[in-house]
């Protein structure tokens, strides 16, 4: 009995500290996830001067953000993973951002030169380099070069 006399202050200290530990997670402020602070066209500019500073990783990074809301960001995505010679990757980017704008006709020429790079799909590229031409006459200089070269590659 003696035993318990002299452990019952120790007893009710541990007590009274579970109960403190179990009635304070009650109050414990809530975690607020706040919204990210820049738009699409922020993280495709952030992109956009990493990719300049030739630090490509980060430049993916905030074209992945910009692509939830702005298709030509699938572009971007392209460009840089064609830049760090990552041909499938950017491949696929060049794919998705025809499938989501029809109309972008860079998109459709560093497709068609991507495929002159690795030397397939020539045929395709030739009516990408077309289509891109068709699209945006005002780059002609730019696409035709293109053209000019994938004929070049399949005379025989």
């Amino acid at each position: 009995m003696s035993y318990l006399k002299c452990r019952l202050p120790h007893i009710l200290l541990l007590l009274s500290c579970c109960s403190l530990l179990f009635f304070s997670g009650c109050v414990l402020p809530k975690i607020i996830v706040f919204e990210d602070p820049l738009t699409s066209e922020e993280h495709l500019e952030l992109g956009v001067t990493y990719e300049k500073r030739g630090e490509f990783d980060s430049a993916i990074k905030q074209y992945r953000l910009a692509a939830k809301k702005l298709p030509v960001a699938y572009l971007y995505l392209g460009n840089a993973h064609f830049q760090k010679n990552e041909l499938h990757e950017a491949e696929e980017f060049y794919k998705e951002a025809i499938k989501r704008d029809a109309h972008n006709a860079d998109a459709y020429n560093n497709l068609a030169w991507l495929y002159y790079e690795k030397g397939n799909n020539l045929d395709e590229a030739e009516k990408l380099a077309q289509k891109a031409l068709e699209l945006n006459p005002l780059k002609k200089n730019i696409y035709s070069d293109t053209l000019e070269k994938i004929r070049e590659v399949k005379k025989p």
